[in-house]
């Protein structure tokens, strides 16, 4: 039996309705969580609770500490030059310039280091000796062990001089052996003087000044000396201890063998000085060929010496007796 065609037309219309109120509700929801997640452009930020910890910073990975500027280091500051303790020790012009630079690392110079006023003990002697290497013993005539000193020396191959005592501006004030020479001196006397010392040093290649610093300053005075050393063929090295000293110049005319001294290594007795000294030394034998340099017997010059001069073989250096260097 068939139903009436109203109601089938009843329940289609209800179907439909329910269908468009279920689309409705699906779009009403849909705009509603839209709405609660969409982005808050214009809100402000969430304000954390009042006690709440702020985080810790991120540090910068690149960020570089700044750098405290090192100061330039202090430049070095040469001792300054002294009064020799025995003369007043003039510096050479030598001593005044600058080494050159630029100068080469294979550079060669022959250095003969003269150690002056020997002859009071033999343990300095012996002390000097044990270096095993060339230096030359100037030795004062008249001192208690000077011919001891000079025997020893020529036993140990040791070259020997004559350290003349001579009058210096302080004298009398000044010190002077009784046997030194003076200027009021005549020719006569300075030639028995001179005689004297060889008798006590016989073996001595030549000779230097012992203080001087105002005999040196006389040409006739020297010119006596020197025609002495000329007639025993004898060599003179200059100590230098004036500026207006006439020695080397007169005994290269006069035809005597001389050389002058480059550099006093010990006017103070302390180490650190005296290896500066000797590093001078070493740059003018490297930049002229050769020095001359002279010290004492001092017990910080003995022992500087002995631990200094080895090494200078290795820096291109020839330690010499002095006899090599005078011309």
């Amino acid at each position: 039996m068939n139903k009436p065609r109203n109601n089938r037309y009843k329940q289609k219309q209800g179907g439909s309705r329910i269908a468009a109120l279920t689309v409705v509700a699906v779009i009403i929801l849909a705009v509603g969580l839209y709405l609660l997640n969409a982005p808050r452009g214009n809100a402000p930020p969430p304000v954390p609770p009042p006690h709440a910890a702020s985080p810790p910073p991120v540090p910068e990975q690149n960020a570089r500490r700044p750098v405290e500027p090192v100061p330039p280091a202090p430049a070095a500051v040469k001792p300054a030059h002294k009064e020799y303790p025995k003369e007043n020790a003039a510096t050479t012009d030598e001593e005044k310039t600058k080494p050159a630079t630029g100068r080469k690392d294979g550079a060669h110079g022959h250095l003969a280091v003269i150690i002056d006023d020997m002859g009071s003990n033999l343990q300095e002697a012996r002390a000097l000796a044990g270096i095993g290497l060339p230096v030359t013993f100037s030795i004062i005539p008249g001192l208690r062990r000077d011919r001891e000193v000079a025997d020893f020396a020529a036993q140990s191959g040791i070259e020997t001089m004559i350290h003349i005592p001579m009058q210096s501006k302080g004298w009398p004030q000044r010190r002077l052996e009784a046997n030194g020479l003076l200027i009021a001196m005549d020719d006569a006397a300075i030639r028995e003087h001179m005689g004297d010392y060889a008798l006590r040093i016989p073996r001595a290649l030549g000779v230097n000044n012992h203080m001087g610093s105002e005999f040196t300053e006389h040409e006739d005075k020297m010119r006596t000396v020197l025609e002495v050393l000329k007639g025993r063929g004898l060599f003179f090295v200059d100590s230098v201890t004036t500026p207006q000293t006439v020695g080397l110049r007169l005994a290269r005319e006069m035809g005597v063998r001389a050389g002058k001294r480059n550099v006093f290594l010990d006017n103070e007795q302390d180490g650190a000085y005296i290896r500066g000294q000797l590093a001078q030394a070493v740059r003018l034998a490297k930049r002229n060929g050769a020095a001359i340099a002279i010290c004492h017997p001092h017990p910080a010059t003995i022992a500087t010496l002995a631990e200094a001069l080895p090494a200078l073989v290795g820096q291109g250096i020839t330690l010499v007796p002095v006899s090599r260097l005078v011309r």
